[in-house]
């Protein structure tokens, strides 16, 4: 897609968002079943997706890990941010790859240590880029990934969350 092309497409859709703020909130959805075992069964609305534990915390590595799950949307969305700015800047890329890795330490997970973090420690993404454009150039698209990018602003922001139960 050239920029053009995407402008054309995106320039209708902000000027709506520009008139009325309250048609640029979507909520966006997931949902699972709760299955046999610890299991649950993600509806990604292409594929079903079933997760588990991680082997680390007592899993067969069958499942998909809730972690791995993470890391992958980051991907996604970092791939998918990074590829409409160059897009936008009219960035010479050839392509590339997006890869992420997170460093979790399972003790606070399995609650044997209650000062281990529950939770990544940290995250690196890291893009590889066939292309010759200067490293301003290059900065700049990783910046504007960065800051556009949902996945990586929710994970790097403190994002109000709300968990709670439902009797069925």
């Amino acid at each position: 897609m050239k920029a053009a092309e995407l402008k054309k497409i995106q320039a209708p859709i902000k000027e709506k968002y520009r008139k009325n703020s309250d048609e640029a909130l979507i909520t966006l959805m997931a949902s699972g079943e709760i299955g046999k075992g610890i299991s649950c069964k993600v509806d990604t609305g292409k594929a079903m997706v079933e997760a588990g534990l991680h082997p680390a915390t007592g899993g067969t590595g069958m499942q998909s890990c809730s972690g791995d799950l993470l890391l992958e949307a980051l991907v996604a969305c970092a791939g998918v941010t990074l590829s409409a700015v160059a897009t936008a800047l009219e960035f010479d890329m050839a392509g590339g790859r997006v890869k992420a890795e997170g460093d979790l330490d399972f003790r606070g997970t399995l609650g044997v240590d209650k000062e281990a973090k529950v939770g990544f420690k940290n995250i690196r993404l890291n893009f590889q880029l066939s292309t010759s454009e200067s490293k301003d150039r290059i900065d700049k698209l990783l910046k504007l990934t960065e800051r556009y990018c949902v996945v990586y602003q929710t994970l790097v922001s403190s994002t109000d969350l709300v968990a709670e139960i439902e009797i069925m």
